[in-house]
């Protein structure tokens, strides 16, 4: 088989015309007779008994013409692209022009291309950055953070509940003097101030004491989830059990000897002060990149082909039902508990999809137009990379993944460093002031 032409037909797309020739159709119809034979049955032969010669004189020459189109359909394709040397994103049609004993096959496929892309401007691009240097506001907060980890709920008995309390109560909604579903619940644990419940609701039940009963009048937000209570007056009756605190520790030298392994809270707070220095820096570095992303998103020009952006909401939502999965949930019921659809879902990705594409054309160009070359050795470690990532053997690894992907993701990165390398970085500073690398 060989591909006899191409033609370029519409924007990003092609038509391939390819040709089988005879003895390569009769070798595929020979293979496709041995399966296709067992489930015919021919007066005077046992099923799959009957010769090839008898069945093609009984029902024609072309019997097992579709069979073996269908055989050969993904070497034709995979030949008709490759000898084109096009970046073939996808297959649209594919079509039989012609086919018979005597001139073969004569097959048509259309495809969607990677578009032409031109991209500028991605050298010396600004960007800020936010400072990593750790404040004492920041090593407040870790150290708050452990305190609340590592501290312990206590009763109140000495006065009323105030926010930030824990209270214990139960509760009974009416409407128009009648109860309502979903609106009872019994030893129920609310913590004041919290905002788990509907506005004004937590308010009313501080300044109260255990053992209290008491109504708490409120409206239902007009965007409440239920239809049936939006912007409708509510009473609920109220019986405060328990009132609870949580009791923080003291930050000394005591509290840092049980919650790490420093003496001191002077050491303690000096590797606190070198983690959020690393983390802050991770970050930075982050939201760097977040802007030359987008920078380059915006520097791209292209005209995409619709197929490149569904094929990304595909892998989206393959991987959205995947994280579903492993919460225990599947596609359909969450879709069910959401009031929503594939369709919904699909648009609701379709701009984030639309700027991935985007940005992995731009930077697939930049790593062209730069010459950013990639080593054997460098697809090699990105291959052991993926491998001790999940666990998977090297050779299983190279079997699932194609080389030619792992060297488009090297390479993409490899630009995205280009940029950076090449980029104006304004330091953020506390005082609003800023200077630059």
């Amino acid at each position: 088989m060989n591909l006899k032409s191409s033609n370029n037909v519409a924007t990003n797309q092609y038509a391939l015309e390819l040709e089988v020739s005879p003895e390569e159709l009769d070798k595929a119809v020979a293979e496709v007779y041995k399966k296709e034979s067992r489930r015919m049955s021919i007066p005077g032969f046992r099923k799959g008994k009957a010769p090839r010669a008898f069945i093609e004189k009984m029902y024609g020459e072309d019997v097992f013409f579709q069979a073996a189109v269908d055989h050969l359909y993904t070497p034709m394709m995979n030949t008709a692209i490759e000898a084109s040397g096009l970046e073939v994103v996808g297959v649209n049609t594919f079509d039989i022009k012609e086919i018979g004993k005597e001139k073969g096959i004569l097959a048509e496929l259309t495809v969607t291309v990677q578009p032409e892309v031109k991209i500028e401007g991605y050298k010396g691009i600004e960007v800020s950055r936010s400072p990593v240097e750790p404040t004492a506001e920041d090593i407040d907060a870790e150290i708050d953070r452990v305190r609340q980890r590592n501290s312990r709920v206590v009763a109140v008995e000495d006065r009323p509940a105030e926010n930030g309390d824990m209270v214990v109560i139960d509760f009974d909604g009416y409407m128009d003097g009648k109860q309502f579903d979903g609106g009872k619940a019994e030893n129920f644990d609310l913590t004041l101030g919290s905002g788990q419940f509907i506005p004004g609701f937590e308010d009313q039940v501080a300044g109260h004491n255990p053992d209290d009963e008491f109504d708490v009048n409120v409206t239902f937000p007009e965007d409440y989830h239920a239809e049936e209570l939006k912007g409708k007056p509510a009473v609920f009756k109220v019986k405060l059990h328990e009132i609870k605190r949580r009791e923080l520790p003291e930050v000394d030298d005591e509290f840092v000897k049980d919650v790490s392994e420093f003496d001191t809270l002077d050491e303690y707070k000096k590797d606190l002060e070198n983690t959020v220095r690393s983390r802050k820096e991770k970050a930075a570095e982050a939201e760097v990149e977040q802007q030359l992303v987008q920078a380059v998103i915006d520097r791209v020009e292209a005209e995409i082909p619709d197929m490149m952006v569904e094929r990304e909401i595909d892998e989206m939502i393959n991987a959205f039902e995947m994280q579903l999965r492993d919460q225990g949930m599947n596609l359909e019921a969450f879709l069910k508990y959401t009031q929503g659809t594939v369709d919904s879902l699909r648009e609701q990705y379709k701009d984030r999809a639309e700027k991935q594409v985007r940005v992995r054309l731009g930077l697939s160009q930049i790593a062209a137009q730069e010459h950013l070359e990639i080593t054997d050795e460098e697809v090699e470690e990105e291959f052991k990379k993926i491998g001790d990532a999940y666990g998977v053997p090297l050779e299983n690894v190279k079997g699932l993944i194609r080389e030619k992907d792992v060297r488009k993701d090297i390479a993409n990165q490899k630009a995205v460093d280009f940029i950076k390398a090449n980029a104006v970085i304004t330091e953020k500073q506390s005082g609003g002031e800023e200077a630059q690398e």
